[in-house]
Formats: structure tokens, sequence, C-alpha cells
């Protein structure tokens, strides 16, 4: 039987019609833009913004999808109208998810000497490949419970950018995508990560650098360079996400594979995995 997420108390105490307008705001789009754009009379909007109208939950699903809201806040908003929720929570270890999960972990496991790992919506690790393991080896054993955070791991002095070279270059990239998540998420674990790192002393020093002029022509991807028992390793990465997803499980899972970006690292993952 399926699991429906159920929204706090504190989640579902704003009418939707505030929820409404909030994420319309963060959006940057007018109530003129998203009523033409939904194909109802901005009036219509005006009023169930305010909450002088009840709105369908078909209405709330449409401006949801104009406005790209997150399943598990598509929930809150029904609940916040008085309708059921719509989707479904299941936990990756559940039998329905069997087979998505065997896909994913089929994808890390090909991906193999590279690393690979899949991620939750706070981008914990939940699943692995050898060659990442052997990766996340090298934390120290604070930054590996309660489980593994990419950005954690990455940013925090003692993880990753212990070891990485370019830490300016690859740590404020990573910044950039932790705000743009905090953002498109709106989610309390993510805005205290967000501070948590924030307050990290390497990052504090990163904030305060003076962008450098690239003085040659930059490269096509931003690559985390790191040095590895005396080796340098350039990587670059892509995120996956599964397509029309259903389940918020699904929706919030991504997987972030590495590739070489360069022959020297290729042919070191390739001795290393051997």
């Amino acid at each position: 039987m399926a699991h429906l997420t159920l929204a706090t108390a504190e989640q579902t105490e704003a009418p939707v019609g505030t929820l409404i307008r909030e994420w319309r705001t963060q959006r940057k789009i007018s109530q003129m833009e998203l009523a033409l754009d939904i194909d109802i009379s901005p009036r219509h909007l005006s009023f169930v913004e305010t909450g002088r109208s009840r709105p369908s939950a078909e209405l709330l699903m449409s401006i949801a999808s104009q406005l790209d809201v997150p399943l598990r806040a598509r929930n809150t908003w029904l609940l916040a109208a008085g309708y059921a929720p719509r989707y479904s929570e299941q936990g990756l270890d559940t039998a329905r998810m069997a087979q998505a999960k065997a896909a994913v972990q089929r994808l890390l496991d090909t991906h193999d000497p590279y690393p690979g790992v899949a991620l939750d919506r706070h981008w914990n690790v939940v699943l692995h490949n050898s060659a990442a393991a052997k990766l996340m080896s090298l934390l120290p054993p604070e930054l590996l419970t309660p489980e593994i955070n990419i950005f954690r791991a990455s940013l925090h002095p003692q993880g990753f950018a212990a070891f990485t070279k370019n830490f300016a270059e690859w740590g404020s990239y990573l910044l950039q995508v932790l705000q743009r998540l905090m953002l498109s998420a709106r989610d309390e674990a993510i805005i205290a990560l967000v501070e948590e790192v924030h307050a990290y002393p390497n990052v504090i020093a990163l904030k305060q650098q003076t962008p450098v002029t690239q003085a040659t022509e930059p490269s096509l991807l931003i690559p985390c360079i790191m040095e590895l028992h005396g080796h340098e390793l350039s990587l670059f990465t892509t995120l996956t996400t599964f397509g029309s997803p259903r389940d918020i499980t699904l929706h919030e899972l991504c997987v972030e594979l590495f590739y070489p970006a360069d022959t020297q690292t290729e042919v070191f993952l390739k001795a290393m995995g051997a």
C-alpha cells in the first residue's frame, strides 16, 4: 500500500493562497503572467491567493506545474486546501522501489571504475559504486555519520576540500548549487546546511577572496582537481534524474556520475579499479 506523505502542522498552517503567492513571488512571476499561463482570469487567481476563493485540486496542480513546485510541496498545497495528498513517498528499500533501486545501482556499477553516487533531496548519499566508496574512505569519521552529505564532505576543511587543489573554483560552484537548492526546495534542513557550510573557515575565506580574472580561454566545464596519493586527478560531473516520477522519493533522487577530465585521471582510476 502506498504511503502518502503528510505535511507537519507547521507546513499546513499557512493558507494555500499564501503558499501559492510565496512560490509565485520566488519564481518572479506576476499574477497576470501566471493567470494567462494557466488560462484563468487574474481576478480569479487574486481571489485564490487572498483566500476569497477555494481552488479546485485540478487548479492547484495546474498552478504547481506552471511554477515547477516539487511533489512534496504539492502535497502540502493539497492538504492546506482540504484535499488528500496525491503523491506517495516510498522508501528506497521497499518492495515497490526494488526495480528503480536496482536500475540506479546497475547504472552506478556500470560506471565503475569512475565514481558514482545516488543522492536524496538533501544530497545525502543513498547508493554508491566501488570507486565512490574508495574516495569516501578518505573522509574522517565525523563526516561519515549519520550519512555522507556531498556538500558537507566536499566543503568541510577536513573533507575533500583538503585534497582539492582548485577549491576556490570548485567550492564556489558547490556553494552556488547549494544556494539554488535552498531556493528551489524551501527546506529547513537545506537552510541549516547552508548556515553550517558558510561557517566553515575555508568557506569564509573563500567568500572573502576577490574573483580571479580568467587569463586564458576558459575550459568547457569546471573540473574538481584533487591530489590523491601523489597523483593529480581532474574530474567533471553529470547529474541525472528520473523522468516523469509520481513518487516523491524518485522525484527527489538524482544520480551524480564523475568522469575523468584528462587521460592521466582515466589511467589512474582504471588502475585503482583493477
